[in-house]
């Protein structure tokens, strides 16, 4: 999402956390890491972090992978509604999934999988802000 937004000339912050605490502090997952690489993107920067309330209240759009994460939440915060799943928030054309799959158990694919329905996701956002800045710009003109 960061680079998207960067090459469409968009300007956001872009954060990532997990609904459970189980790897805060930690590095992204190697096959994660190994995926991302290969399509040029260097996470080994981040590092696992929980969701706090205050996310919620300063992000405009907090997008979860899928209903688990979103009824967690839900239990935890409330119903919010700038929290939704991702890919039905995004509605990437050409993308049936309503729900990104949790690669862990899986093999390297499963990684591949994650990584084209995120950037699909992504792309079909920063297209509809894109279109929105450019029709907020023409009615300022």
């Amino acid at each position: 999402m960061r680079s998207l937004l960067e090459r469409s000339g968009l300007a956001g912050e872009v954060d990532s956390a997990g609904t459970i605490a189980y790897h805060v502090g930690e590095a992204p997952d190697t096959r994660s890491q190994a995926a991302a690489a290969a399509r040029g993107y260097d996470l080994s920067p981040l590092r696992g972090r929980e969701v706090t309330e205050d996310d919620l209240e300063r992000f405009d759009h907090v997008w979860v992978m899928d209903r688990g994460h979103l009824n967690r939440l839900r239990a935890r915060y409330g119903d919010r509604p700038n929290v939704r799943l991702f890919l039905e928030a995004t509605a990437p054309e050409g993308v049936r999934a309503r729900e990104v799959p949790d690669p862990y158990a899986g093999d390297a694919a499963g990684f591949e999988r994650v990584l084209d329905l995120i950037e699909a996701g992504c792309r079909a956002a920063v297209q509809r802000w894109s279109a929105d800045s450019a029709a907020d710009a023409g009615a300022d003109g």
